[in-house]
Order: structure tokens, then C-alpha cells, then sequence
């Protein structure tokens, strides 16, 4: 065991900027995973910046000074910002209210659907798992009820809270593009003067992570755009609600269309019945999953390291055991990060020395 440890550590962290990196990763980790959540304005803004920094790089190289181009970007995301919070945000607080007014309807109605699955369906379906799945469903959607109705007074400190995020996430996003050079040159004499390997690694995590965020949040808008205008076209109810959970289902692939598939389904059937309207609705549907799997995303992706469906899954897994719903928004950027580290890293493939014999 001695000896594979060795051999390990001979691989991995013979080179002394390999240790220093791996500190620093470790540390960073353990920072935010003890202070992430008071930290969460900051992150949020990072990440923001991190995402509108290619659109000021764009503009730097087709002659827009730095600063004319950051103010310019920042006060794109401003507008963008305002028209959500007061836009759709309340359209989508509004369609969220009346579906949770009308769930019980919705269950019964269910429940009628329910019953007659084991008359029709004998050998598949039977009256017990009829009736635990009604019985979970029920408890889901008066969950979501209580929650809504509990959004009283009780609630004014975390809007107070939220209020003082929406004044804070913007201001920080503009000096993180306004001072991105001094703030990196800060951290970096921080580091050893000579850090080739480093470099190296930054380079290729940039790259990684840069394109697939900025690609995500691109497909975001486009897939859930696309959605409430062909649902909206359709006469589907909710189509403000559904088209934010389909565009947020991408970044969580294969698992978020899968998950996302089901309230869309449920919503069109108890609006439209079974009918050709139903089909209409999953048909589009579908069509719009397959253009985004199969014509948008090689477009937006294609300089980024795919990950395999099984890391995806273990990666939502792992994240999101550590960090609940935010670890699971975050899991594939954060997988993509930790492949592009591993790619990039020195790995010494000359065999180690001798251990001394005692």
C-alpha cells in the first residue's frame, strides 16, 4: 500500500506547483463549503461577470474600449434584469399561484385517470400502486399549496434580504468587469513568480468552463424562448411557468428533459384531454428537445469536453448531496471544471525512485 501510495504521489505531485495547486484547490473547496451560503451575492455575481466578460472581450476586439464596452454589456444584463424581476417574474408568481388554486381540481381529476388504469391495464398496473401514487402526488401538491398560502408576513425579512441581493449582485458584477485585470493580478502575486504549469491548467479551465457557461446560457434563453412562444401559440396554459423550467432543464442534461417532460404532460393533458391537441403539444414538444439536443447544442458545444451521461449523473448526485438544489444547478460547470484541472495536469510518467531500505 506504502508503495502505490508513493508511486501515486510520484505521479501526481512531484512538481512542486502541482502541491500548491492542490492546496489551493482544497482550501477554496472547504471556504465554500463553510461560508458559501453567506458568500452567495458574491458567488452569484462572479458568475454573472464570468458570463458577460465574453461579450466585453468581443467588443474589445472589434475596437470598443474596455470601459465603454463594460458599461455597455453591464447595462444590457441591468436591462434584462429589470424586465425579469418585473415582467415575468410576476407572470410567472401569478401562473404558479393559480396552478396551486386549482391543484385540487387537478387531483381529482388525476385521481379518475388513476382509476381506471387497473381496469384497463390488469397485468401492469395494479389498485395498490394506484393508490400510493395518488396518495404521493396528493401530499407533493399540498406541499406546494402550503408553501404558497405561508408566503404571508411572515416572509417580509427574506424578501428584505432579496431585496438587498437584487441592490448588491448588480453593483459587484460591474466592478468584477469594471477591475476583472487588478483583482486577478492581485491573486496572482499571491502565487509562486514562476507557475508555467498554472498557467497552463487557468488556460484550460477558462477555455472549458467559459464556453460551456456562456453556451448554457445562451441555450437557456433560446430553448426556453422557443417554449413560450410555441406554447403560448398552442393556447397551453401556464406557458410563462413551463417554459422557465424547460429552459432551466438544459442545464441539467438528460435528467432535466426527463424530469421536466412530466409537468408539461400533465398540464397538457388535464387542459387539452386526450386529444389532438394533447399530441400537438407533446409533438412540438418533442421537436423543440430534439433541435436542442441535436442541432443546438453541437453548435454551442462543440470546444467543450462532452461528458459521459454516467459522470453527469454522479456528478448531480455528488453536488447536489453537498449542496442541495444549488449543487445540482451547478454540477455539470462544476464537472467540467474538475475534467479540464485532471486534463491539464502534469503527470510524471518515469517511475519513482527507490524506497531507502531501513
Amino acid at each position: 500500500m506504502v508503495r502505490i501510495l508513493r508511486g501515486l504521489a510520484h505521479k501526481y505531485f512531484s512538481d512542486e506547483e502541482a502541491v500548491i495547486l492542490f492546496l489551493l484547490l482544497v482550501t477554496g473547496t472547504v471556504f465554500i463549503i463553510w461560508f458559501g451560503a453567506m458568500l452567495a451575492p458574491a458567488i452569484a455575481s462572479l458568475i454573472v461577470a464570468f458570463i458577460l466578460q465574453g461579450l466585453v472581450s468581443k467588443l474589445n476586439r472589434m475596437g470598443v474600449p474596455e470601459l465603454i464596452a463594460v458599461i455597455g454589456v453591464f447595462v444590457v444584463f441591468l436591462g434584462v434584469l429589470v424586465g425579469f424581476i418585473f415582467g415575468l417574474l410576476p407572470l410567472i408568481w401569478t401562473q404558479l399561484s393559480t396552478l396551486a388554486g386549482e391543484a385540487p381540481r387537478i387531483i381529482r381529476e388525476l385521481q379518475s385517470y388513476l382509476e381506471v388504469l387497473p381496469e384497463q391495464y390488469p397485468h401492469l398496473v395494479s389498485v395498490e400502486s394506484v393508490n400510493t401514487m395518488y396518495q404521493q402526488i396528493s401530499a407533493e401538491v399540498g406541499h406546494l399549496t402550503q408553501w404558497l398560502v405561508s408566503f404571508s408576513l411572515s416572509s417580509i425579512p427574506d424578501l428584505v434580504a432579496l431585496l438587498i441581493y437584487m441592490v448588491l449582485v448588480p453593483i459587484l458584477v460591474f466592478f468584477f468587469l469594471k477591475d476583472r485585470r487588478v483583482l486577478v493580478n492581485s491573486f496572482a502575486r499571491l502565487l509562486p513568480p514562476q507557475r508555467p504549469m498554472m498557467v497552463r491548467i487557468w488556460h484550460e479551465v477558462n477555455l472549458q468552463c467559459a464556453n460551456y457557461v456562456r453556451g448554457k446560457a445562451v441555450e437557456i434563453l433560446i430553448v426556453g424562448g422557443v417554449t413560450y412562444v410555441a406554447f403560448k401559440f398552442l393556447g397551453m396554459p401556464y406557458a410563462a411557468l413551463l417554459s422557465l423550467l424547460v429552459g432551466l432543464s438544459v442545464v441539467i442534461p438528460y435528467i432535466g428533459a426527463a424530469v421536466v417532460t412530466i409537468p408539461v404532460a400533465v398540464i397538457a393533458l388535464f387542459a387539452f384531454g386526450w386529444g389532438s391537441h394533447f399530441i400537438w403539444v407533446m409533438v412540438i414538444y418533442g421537436i423543440i428537445q430534439a433541435l436542442d439536443g441535436n442541432v443546438l447544442v453541437p453548435i454551442l458545444f462543440s470546444e467543450v469536453n462532452n461528458l459521459h451521461p454516467v459522470a453527469i449523473i454522479v456528478a448531480v448526485l455528488f453536488f447536489g448531496g453537498i449542496w442541495g438544489l444549488w449543487g445540482v444547478f451547478f454540477a455539470i460547470p462544476l464537472a467540467t471544471m474538475l475534467k479540464a484541472v485532471f486534463a491539464a495536469w502534469p503527470v510524471k510518467e518515469s517511475p519513482p525512485p527507490p524506497a531507502i531500505a531501513e
